[in-house]
């Protein structure tokens, strides 16, 4: 077994490393809450003061930060981790973050002969307590064929997408797909409404049909449908409004740098821009439905 130093302990980052204790590895947490940190302790984990003091201990780290600018702090410069782990070692990162900086970061990894990954995740605090997640792995083969077996711990769908950057890629056009698919089926339930047509009679023909969409079957914005989706809790986060929104964003980044037209992502970006400035940005991102109706 691994030890791991895992950096970021927050919602997702937690029950990643919880599920990686159930199964046998040491891991040594970090986090900038200690109450974070003793809840990994509780469970069976070390904690360590710092990134630098992880890395120089671990086999493999995975991190799992907020931003863009996390990561490259948590990563570069002298007291970072590719400064500090040993020849080696696998590097593993599980944030949503920018194709760019994702990139940089691993060529600084290659350049210090370390194998590093990005891996960013969907499922949602949900998934990660299952371990159930879906990973979209980018980077080479040989620190894929590595990294499996532990990512197969916290997960159960692992896609190699290629190279360094592409997981992140993956990531950011399967929620612009996402966050324009959900304000879709909304509009269509709040224009239903104001037809006469019953919610479950819609969802009963447009689940069987054309409509058809994870946003319409899996993740209904409207109470009674989908008894498990978040519109039955009143929209109790699994994946909040400033989540969509900051994946918005990190798509319309990447569409701008590449030179590609992506009208509808744009849109979608704007009107969950609107959504999460009129106080609801922990609300479940299906909760759009509610701005939608005014």
């Amino acid at each position: 077994m691994a030890r791991i130093g895992f950096i970021g302990l927050g919602n997702m980052g937690l029950p990643m490393a919880q599920s990686l204790l159930k199964a046998g590895h040491q891991v040594e947490g970090v986090d900038v809450s200690a109450a974070a940190v003793d809840k990994l302790k509780a469970a069976g984990g070390v904690g360590v003061e710092t990134a630098k003091t992880a890395a120089a201990r671990a086999d493999v780290v995975i991190t799992m930060l907020p931003s863009g600018k996390e990561v490259r702090e948590v990563y570069l410069g002298s007291s970072g981790i590719i400064e500090n782990a040993n020849a080696g070692t696998l590097l593993i990162d599980c944030s949503t973050i920018d194709v760019e900086t994702s990139r940089a970061v691993a060529s600084e990894a290659e350049k210090k002969g370390l194998l590093m990954l990005d891996a960013p995740v969907s499922g949602g605090v949900g998934g990660a307590t299952a371990a159930s997640l879906t990973f979209m792995v980018g980077g080479s083969a040989q620190a894929f064929a590595r990294a499996e077996s532990i990512l197969q711990k916290m997960g159960k769908t692992i896609v190699h997408a290629g190279g360094a950057g592409n997981g992140q890629a993956a990531k950011i056009c399967n929620n612009m797909i996402l966050g324009v698919s959900m304000i879709a089926v909304s509009e269509a339930f709040v224009l239903a409404e104001k037809l006469g047509l019953d919610h479950q009679k819609l969802f009963d023909i447009s689940s069987k049909s054309s409509g058809q969409c994870w946003s319409m079957t899996s993740y209904c914005p409207v109470p009674g449908p989908v008894p498990t989706s978040p519109a039955n809790r009143e929209y109790q986060a699994g994946f909040t409004a400033a989540m969509m929104l900051k994946d918005l964003k990190l798509s319309q980044d990447a569409a701008k740098n590449s030179g590609t037209k992506t009208e509808l992502g744009a849109d979608a970006a704007r009107i969950y821009s609107q959504y999460v400035a009129s106080g609801e940005a922990s609300r479940d991102f299906s909760g759009i439905i509610r701005f939608i109706r005014g």
